[in-house]
């Protein structure tokens, strides 16, 4: 059985994406998202609107749902 929404796995995935976005991403295996979220947010901090994809990128990690053959 796979880990699903509000696992332990999540919750540690949605930590790391708090302190740096796209971490958590990194750690579920998805790293396209991954590199997406973090050159986002990169980019956005410099207009002070980083904190969304910051925010995004936390509930998106906490969300994920791995697909089940």
């Amino acid at each position: 059985m796979m880990p699903g929404q509000g696992s332990g796995g999540n919750v540690l995935a949605a930590l790391c994406s708090f302190f740096i976005p796209g971490l958590g991403q990194l750690l579920q295996g998805r790293l396209l998202r991954a590199a997406m979220m973090f050159a986002l947010a990169a980019a956005l901090w410099f207009v002070w609107l980083g904190w969304v994809i910051h925010l995004w990128s936390v509930i998106d990690a906490a969300k994920f749902m791995p697909m089940t053959p």
